[in-house]
């Protein structure tokens, strides 16, 4: 039987990740496993590995568990999220319990939450910036939390002419509109004041940010519709997939958003109700930490 493919990503900004990715290497090897590392920032270079891969372990915060979940995702690999950075809303272990709990991951004594994905088609806005776009023009974008459509540095706020399954829905003036899954609900959506979804609920969640006399506040909806914003300004906007990959919007560019055909598929050790005690310890130790 040929080994079982495991990949283990890491922040290389984090001084104890790669040390203890070596550690984790070591041990799926000694287990009849085939390792490989890679850097979180050059996440986009592994994906024939991760094709092949039957698990894919985070090693930061939740910003690197975004970029496997996108890397993972079309392969249905499962994510095994270890959280060395400060929430870790989205992670299963500790650095100091993984090397305890990666034997029943291996023995599949897990339980896996599926979660969705946006994907938002490409447009003018990347044929126009395909030096710096990590895929090709044909291929659909991947986002685990969100996608935003948002002013540039300027400080005026933009029309975003917003339609579901081509019909008007609204024309925002705002600072932009984020279109969120609900694992995305407890991110830049809460922020400017969207609902928290449960992280299992097939539901995309549209809010406007800094919304000018909107009718139309957060607004949650199947899974089935596509979301078109299209956006007015005289000024250079952006769009923000996850926060961590950008493209430049020009005058009347049109975004696409829908929901994927893939999942991100998390490895799950924690009772299956652990959502609502994670949030609710999360957010109060972050709040804490904020004010004191």
């Amino acid at each position: 039987m040929e080994p079982r493919v495991v990949g283990i990503v890491y922040n290389q900004r984090l001084r104890e990740a790669l040390p203890l990715a070596r550690r984790l290497a070591g041990y799926l090897e000694s287990n009849s496993c085939q390792p490989w590392l890679g850097a979180a920032r050059e996440v986009d270079q592994y994906r024939e590995q991760a094709a092949s891969s039957a698990m894919i372990i985070s090693l930061g915060g939740d910003g690197t568990l975004l970029r496997v979940a996108r890397l993972a995702a079309p392969a249905g690999a499962l994510i095994v999220g270890v959280n060395l950075g400060q929430l870790g809303f989205l992670t299963e272990a500790g650095p100091e319990d993984v090397l305890a709990k990666l034997p029943r991951f291996l023995a599949g004594e897990h339980w896996v939450e599926e979660r969705l994905l946006l994907q938002v088609a490409p447009g003018k806005w990347i044929e126009r910036q395909l030096g710096g776009a990590p895929v090709g023009p044909g291929e659909p974008l991947l986002a685990l939390n969100d996608v935003v459509v948002s002013r540039g540095t300027l400080t005026r706020a933009m029309r975003i002419e917003t339609k579901v399954d081509g019909d008007h829905l609204t024309t925002y003036v705002a600072d932009g509109v984020i279109v969120a899954t609900p694992t995305g609900s407890t991110a830049y959506s809460l922020a400017v004041g969207g609902p928290i979804l449960q992280p299992e609920l097939k539901s995309l969640l549209l809010t406007p940010i800094a919304p000018h006399l909107a009718i139309v506040r957060s607004l949650v909806l199947p899974p089935t519709c596509t979301i078109q914003m299209q956006v007015f300004a005289d000024q250079n906007a952006s769009l923000s997939i996850d926060g961590q990959v950008d493209f430049a919007l020009h005058h009347r560019d049109v975004v696409e958003v829908s929901a994927s055909s893939h999942v991100a598929r998390f490895a799950r050790l924690q009772p299956r109700s652990y959502f609502a005690r994670t949030i609710t310890e999360k957010l109060g130790t972050h709040i804490l930490r904020e004010v004191t």
